[in-house]
């Protein structure tokens, strides 16, 4: 046997092992599409990827070949996205309002391989979920110009479902006609609340009377249903090119970085993660004086940093209220254990709606 047949061999050898332990591999990963699409994960996590190249770089003996092997976990990582991805095609994501609107963007973005649902309100498309006619449902739950979005926080406070993950979606907001309009034929503008909040320094410089709508992508239809120029909508580019408007204008938002923040929800909660350094609080306190305090002061003394606090209606008793906690740090390690057995004691309710590792910038 000559040189050439030798080595030859040994890659064949070598080859039908790697077959053996990439059919290993890709069960895994089946493994992980199920427990994200439960779960309501994203297909790509970066930060897991690298630490994945960073260690098998530094554990990689050969300096020569290792760059070749980092390139080989880089490429065999990209296939397993791929076969995740054909796994979760089908998965449907619920969302409020019509083709176009921005969280059907969002839903897209986050969850590009699942189908979008669209809903005609905020509970119908936690419904959906709670039913399991949807996966998972994707819910704004705060503009950088126009603030919370009350619903849904009442609806993580008082539903049974999850959160997820929590995901930051750029908000660009255009001013869309009919083909024929122009800003001097548009008399009266209808959207959403939240989007005409954040486009009211456009609207008061033009003297447009406005109109509201459940959503930005209704507003827009309603728009091209009708084709009177004196009427126009605010949404979003895809809303444009869904219902066949023109941009009469475009990025009329008041602030140049508008975005909203979107809420990933699921009927399971998911295994407690070391890398999650975000959760979401919700609790009501004693009707006492000191009683909120108590629940501040224990937050800070076990070292988590309150990012925010929100107060709403408990709807079960008037003039009572229920606070939404956003905070930074890990509320499953032992720290977290001991101050929620605080929190159960000078709070009245208490539960952790979810964590999650970061706000990720879709």
């Amino acid at each position: 046997m000559n040189v050439l047949e030798e080595a030859r061999r040994e890659i064949d050898r070598v080859d039908g092992e790697m077959r053996r332990l990439f059919e290993a591999r890709m069960d895994a990963v089946a493994r992980v599409a199920a427990y994200k699409k439960e779960h309501g994960l994203m297909i790509l996590d970066p930060a897991r990827e690298a630490a994945v190249v960073e260690n098998g770089a530094a554990a990689f003996p050969r300096e020569d070949l290792r760059p070749y092997y980092v390139d080989f976990l880089r490429d065999t990582m990209a296939v397993s996205r791929r076969y995740q991805k054909g796994l979760l095609d089908g998965m449907r994501v619920a969302y409020c309002g019509v083709s176009g609107a921005f969280a059907e963007l969002a839903a897209r973005r986050i969850f590009p391989a699942g189908v979008p649902v669209p809903c005609p309100g905020f509970k119908e498309a936690y419904d959906a979920v709670k039913t399991g006619d949807c996966d998972l449902v994707v819910l704004p739950l705060e503009n950088s110009v126009n603030g919370d979005v009350g619903q849904v926080m009442d609806l993580i406070f008082f539903g049974d479902l999850f959160v997820a993950g929590v995901y930051d979606v750029a908000v660009v907001q255009h001013l869309l006609g009919t083909p024929g309009a122009t800003l001097d034929s548009v008399k009266r503008v209808i959207s959403h609340p939240q989007a005409l909040g954040q486009c009211a320094s456009f609207i008061r410089a033009h003297g447009y009377e406005t109109g509201e709508r459940v959503n930005t992508a209704v507003a827009a239809r309603e728009v091209a249903e009708k084709g009177d120029v004196t009427t126009a909508a605010i949404g979003s580019e895809e809303a444009a090119g869904q219902y066949g408007l023109v941009k009469l204008a475009e990025r009329i938002q008041s602030e140049g970085d508008n975005t909203t923040r979107f809420v990933v929800l699921t009927r399971s909660r998911k295994d407690p993660d070391p890398k999650d350094k975000s959760f979401i609080l919700l609790f009501t306190v004693k009707n006492e004086a000191g009683g909120l305090a108590r629940a501040i002061t224990a937050i800070g003394a076990h070292g988590y940093n309150m990012r925010a606090l929100k107060s709403r209606p408990a709807r079960d008793l008037s003039w009572s209220y229920y606070f939404f906690c956003e905070c930074e740090g890990n509320i499953y390690d032992s720290e977290g254990r001991s101050l929620m057995r605080e929190l159960n004691i000078v709070c009245q309710d208490v539960k952790i709606a979810g964590s999650y590792e970061r706000d990720v910038r879709v």
